[in-house]
């Protein structure tokens, strides 16, 4: 599924010289941008993701949480592509140099150097991560003039969502736990989160502790019965190093853990942090979605 994307990500490159403008709002207001953007900066993993899925590969990006700097996944499709730092940490200088014509970001996290960020090209910034990856599709790919694209690929993913719920049947309303384990900081992810999102959109349910129209919360291991679930999906960094080894172990031995009736079932796994978390965007949520109907051992259509 990621491939066929990208090869047509790789296949639309060229643009246009960009003739005209184009006034789009956003959330730091309304801001004019050229019809056909040549030189693109994107600040965001999801956004990333976004761009690609409708032909547009930027000159600079930031790089992938856990890659080196791409994900194995976009890591063709960014060949040429200049690493701009993190999410938080964007490189202003580098970024500077690119001469983009087109910035954009999102307000969670940019907002304190969307002015400076504006002084070197025109800047488009989302509202909100996470939930709204879907609104986020749609905004950033308006921003360069490719909004039927994103619209036809948000199409496509509800037809898919709606075939795995059919595909499922009465097992859609098993109720679905999502965990997050790392060092220092465990949370339990309710329905404003990239796969809570998702699981809503299929139709899936979700136990009543997580039933919440939030992020996601902090706990500590005497809230391990709030984990429970028909079944439980959690996720911990791909990379994997000794301290998240050692982290997670530790949570999974509990002895709270282990009398969970998903975990006595079979039905707790791990599931990828990249396609589940932190890739965010709709390569990940197409991805996400053949992983569920992997683990349901339904078929779906063959993607287009």
């Amino acid at each position: 599924m990621i491939k066929q994307f990208l090869a047509i990500a790789l296949a639309g490159v060229a643009f246009a010289a960009p003739v005209a403008a184009r006034e789009i709002t956003h959330a730091m207001g309304v801001t004019e941008v050229p019809d056909a953007p040549q030189r693109v900066v994107i600040l965001t993993n999801e956004g990333t993701e976004a761009l690609l899925y409708v032909g547009v590969v930027p000159v600079g990006a930031v790089q992938s949480w856990n890659g080196d700097p791409w994900y194995a996944h976009v890591a063709e499709a960014l060949k040429d592509t200049v690493p701009l730092g993190t999410e938080n940490a964007v490189n202003l200088e580098v970024l500077a140099s690119l001469e983009p014509d087109l910035i954009i970001g999102n307000k969670v996290r940019q907002e304190k150097i969307y002015a400076q960020l504006s002084a070197i090209a025109p800047t488009v910034f989302a509202e909100n991560l996470s939930g709204n990856w879907r609104e986020n599709q749609l905004l950033y790919s308006t921003a360069v003039g490719k909004a039927a694209e994103a619209e036809a690929g948000l199409a496509k993913f509800a037809a898919r969502t709606a075939a795995l719920r059919d595909a499922v049947g009465p097992a859609i309303d098993d109720q679905m736990s999502l965990v997050r384990f790392a060092p220092g900081r465990t949370r339990i992810y309710y329905k404003d989160t990239f796969a809570g999102g998702i699981l809503e959109q299929i139709g899936f349910k979700r136990p009543a502790a997580q039933d919440k129209d939030e992020f996601a919360e902090e706990v500590q291991k005497e809230r391990i019965p709030e984990m429970a679930g028909d079944r439980i999906f959690y996720f911990s960094a791909d990379a994997d190093p000794e301290e998240n080894k050692a982290n997670l172990t530790e949570w999974l031995a509990d002895p709270l853990w282990l009398n969970l009736d998903a975990v006595k079932n079979g039905k707790a796994q791990r599931v990828s942090e990249l396609v589940w978390n932190s890739g965010g965007g709709i390569l990940s949520a197409f991805t996400m979605v053949d992983e569920l109907a992997a683990i349901y051992g339904v078929s779906l259509p063959a993607a287009e």
